[in-house]
């Protein structure tokens, strides 16, 4: 059987291995391209066969070889038994060591080398096998010679395999690729391209195809690297690798350089290298509208720019080729950044100013039909998501203020098809606390909130639930209506104290948070602030509402310039002032009185009544030169002032109104927090809960008017030394205070009554009176029977004319001397 080789060559069966080494040679007489397959061998002893097709090109051309079938037995990757080699790097075909040729990779199974196109002018193959017989059709393989000139680029660099300089004067566009493209470029080589232009012109590589190996982002293997000038010290535009689409670079000024290095290794790689075009032109873009100090030209790109921040810094974006009209089939970006990190957050504010001309066609939907400026303020940039801008400006009139969501402000302008007109904005980046409301001034920490905008709503630190910055003062000021009070109440805390002894009211010393009650003196302009507390480590303050008399309240939080923490979050509502409290009162005349929380000894309900949170004060006033003894006997409120302060529910005693008050919560309350006294004939006691509050036992305590004098007249107490009013002796209260009850010592108790012998005396007396009553009705009945006799006798008389007087004739009936009827009936 025989088979074509080529056109002008032959295969038969054969015996010897000799006989089957090829070479096929490109001649101006003959086709330029052709086809081989593999030999048919006869190896009935199963000796190892080894073939070598040897591809030969002409001065100036190369060759390429491109495998359309392939089937050989071995196994990969070891491709024991049989396989091919390839060498695509062989100087001179001549004089040929494969040992120490360049390898370009062995190859067996079903998987074909990829397309190779020889370094220089020959490309050897080596068919490997030690199977008894091979046949055509383990491979076929379609070879090509053809002109190398499209490799060589201006002017070759002496002495290198691979170097051109291309100079505008002499090419101003053309083609540039890898030395094998689109084969699988060669290992261990080193190229380059110099650009050079003119003055005033840029140089433009957009590249058409880009397959490099991928060793990582850093590009450690196979590498294209791009130089911002003449030579490498030049500013380095970036590294390349991988799979590159769309890639195009532009210099800033007129000269460019490119190198591509591979790696010598062993693994198999197979790439076909890059292949781009390049253009030398006056029609770039001018980078002169880059003025602002921040803003630098991203290098590589034709006119985008990148704006870091200063911290707080502004300057000035223009169009391109401000303040002359821009250039028609131009795309700028504007990348406009502030800080992000861990000390701080920023945010950007753009307005136009001035003149805003992009000219749009007539137009049936609401987008720019020509050219755009769009604005993405979320940062889709980095997902290349530029098809859902924020914004899309065009036309004549100045568009809004705009403020970016986070840190992140890209502006993206294209100038369509016709000749624009221009614009400028400024910019202003601002620190970004990202706490609701509207900071007042804009980029400051200070935040207003009127109850005439909204009722209720929630504050927070600054970026929380992040770490607030460090070198911080924000306030928050809160202004109800003349008939309302504000109530605040934590729900999150954790500000940064290093001390492990502070403990909840002492003094904060690192960061911390203050709450003032404001007022305005009347008649003043000015405003005055009284201290409430200061708040630190995981301590939440308790709820808080402004006084009565007070024009707001203010929440400050102070940070120093180390270290931080999460922060807090609250919430805050506008009330009404409560005409009548749930409890509380103003206490006045009196000696000494018992005050508890509502429903004691009940529970305080938790958020689930309908009257809401609790607000109750107690003003206590006393005669002059007498203090008030506060004793709180019972007390359960919830939190805990050394764990997790008291953010539900606290109770605050003002021993002095001028001064911050004492702050109580839990269950254990200490010496100094269970007996309080005044420092003056008043005191203040209020007790507030949240709406988070859940409910808990509450409290009771007893105040007592003391005297404040070194002699006392009234009662002294024994244990505690207190002076209260002979008044208060023996009255059933311990108003001596805790651990004393001298005041209630040695009185006259009434002795318990026992309800049975009340009922035997009850009995006796009863039994008494009985027989006195039936005593006396006794001896009744014996002096009527006596009376009786005296009776009759008297009327006996007179019917005998004894008693009529003289001269008369009276008839007398014995009822008129009083004669009982029994009398008369028996004894007349």
């Amino acid at each position: 059987m025989k088979r074509r080789l080529g056109i002008s060559y032959w295969l038969t069966p054969v015996a010897d291995p000799l006989e089957c080494d090829r070479k096929i040679v490109s001649s101006e007489n003959l086709p330029k391209e052709g086809e081989v397959e593999a030999p048919e061998l006869m190896n009935p002893e199963k000796h190892g066969r080894q073939c070598t097709y040897t591809f030969v090109a002409a001065p100036g051309e190369r060759v390429q070889l491109q495998f359309r079938k392939f089937y050989l037995r071995g196994t990969p990757p070891e491709c024991n038994h049989e396989y091919l080699d390839v060498y695509t790097e062989i100087k001179n075909p001549n004089r040929v060591d494969l040992v120490n040729s360049p390898f370009g990779g062995r190859y067996c199974g079903h998987i074909p080398p990829r397309l190779r196109i020889s370094l220089y002018s020959s490309i050897i193959i080596s068919f490997y096998t030690d199977f008894t017989n091979t046949s055509s059709d383990l491979f076929l393989a379609s070879y090509k010679f053809f002109n190398g000139s499209k490799y060589v680029v201006g002017d070759p660099s002496p002495d290198t395999l691979c170097g051109f300089v291309i100079h505008s004067g002499l090419q101003k566009q053309g083609q540039f690729m890898t030395p094998t493209y689109p084969g699988v470029y060669p290992k261990n080589i080193t190229c380059f391209y110099k650009f050079i232009g003119k003055q005033g012109q840029r140089v433009r590589l957009e590249f058409r195809d880009f397959d490099l190996f991928y060793g990582g982002s850093h590009c450690p293997f196979d590498q294209i690297k791009m130089f911002d000038g003449p030579d490498h010290i030049s500013p380095l535009i970036g590294t390349y690798c991988g799979q590159q689409r769309n890639l195009v670079i532009f210099s800033s000024g007129s000269t460019l350089l490119l190198t591509f290095s591979t790696l010598q290794r062993i693994a198999d790689t197979q790439n076909r290298g890059f292949m781009g075009i390049f253009n030398f032109s006056e029609s770039y873009v001018k980078l002169d509208f880059i003025k602002t100090v921040e803003a630098e030209h991203i290098r590589g790109t034709e006119c985008d720019q990148r704006i870091l921040s200063k911290k707080e810094s502004n300057g000035t974006v223009y169009s391109p080729n401000y303040p002359f009209p821009y250039h028609p089939n131009i795309v700028c970006r504007y990348f406009i950044y502030g800080l992000q990190d861990a000390q701080n957050l920023e945010r950007v504010r753009l307005q136009f100013y001035d003149v805003f001309e992009i000219p749009a066609k007539p137009k049936i939907d609401k987008n720019c039909s020509d050219g755009y400026l769009r604005i993405y303020l979320k940062g889709q940039e980095q997902e290349n998501a530029y098809d859902k801008p924020d914004y899309e400006l065009c036309g004549k009139t100045l568009p809004q203020t705009i403020v970016s969501y986070g840190p992140r402000l890209v502006m993206v302008f294209s100038s369509g098809n016709v000749h624009g007109g221009r614009f400028k904005a400024s910019y202003k980046f601002e620190t970004e606390y990202k706490i609701p409301g509207t900071p007042s001034p804009p980029g400051k920490c200070a935040f207003t909130y009127n109850s005439s905008s909204k009722k209720s709503g929630s504050f927070n630190s600054p970026r929380h639930p992040s770490n607030y910055p460090s070198n911080t003062t924000c306030e928050y000021t809160f202004r109800p209506n003349p008939d309302e009070q504000v109530q605040v109440a934590f729900e999150q805390f954790a500000v940064r104290s290093d001390n492990s002894n502070v403990t909840y009211r002492n003094h904060c010393q690192e960061d911390w948070v203050e709450i003032y009650n404001v007022y305005k003196p009347h008649g003043s302009d000015s405003e005055r602030e009284r201290l409430n507390g200061r708040y630190c480590k995981i301590l939440a303050p308790g709820p808080i509402e402004s006084e009565p008399e007070a024009i707001g309240l203010r929440v400050v939080l102070r940070t120093n310039d180390v270290n931080v923490s999460s922060g807090f979050k609250a919430t805050y509502e506008f009330k009404k002032k409560e005409v009548v409290e749930d409890c509380g009162g103003n206490i006045t005349n009196q000696e000494y009185g018992i005050i508890h929380s509502p429903h004691w000894p009940d529970k305080y309900a938790g958020p689930d009544r309908e009257a809401g949170a609790f607000s109750c004060n107690w003003f206590i006033h006393v005669r002059p030169y007498h203090k008030v003894l506060l004793w709180l006997q019972s007390f359960s409120v919830e939190g805990h002032p050394t764990e997790r302060g008291c953010p539900a529910a606290i109770v605050r005693v003002w021993p002095d109104l001028d001064n911050i008050p004492i702050e109580l919560c839990g269950e254990n309350l200490s010496d100094d927090e269970t007996l309080i006294i005044s420092k003056s004939s008043v005191m203040r006691i209020s007790f507030l809960t949240a709406n988070r509050a859940v409910g808990s036992k509450g409290f009771e305590g007893i105040w007592t008017e003391i005297q404040d004098s070194p002699k006392c007249e009234q009662f002294l107490c024994s244990t505690n030394n207190f002076c209260i009013s002979k008044n208060l002796r023996c009255n059933n209260v311990p108003n001596c205070g805790a651990g004393d009850s001298s005041d209630e010592d040695n009185c006259v108790k009434a002795t318990e009554v026992n309800v049975l012998m009340l009922v035997g005396v009850g009995l006796g007396i009863s039994s008494v009176l009985l027989i006195v009553v039936c005593i006396w009705c006794h001896r009744k009945r014996v002096r009527r029977r006596e009376d009786g006799g005296a009776c009759l006798q008297r009327s006996t008389i007179c019917l005998s004319g004894q008693c009529r007087p003289q001269g008369t004739h009276v008839h007398v009936h014995p009822i008129a001397f009083s004669c009982p009827h029994s009398l008369l009936d028996n004894d007349i």
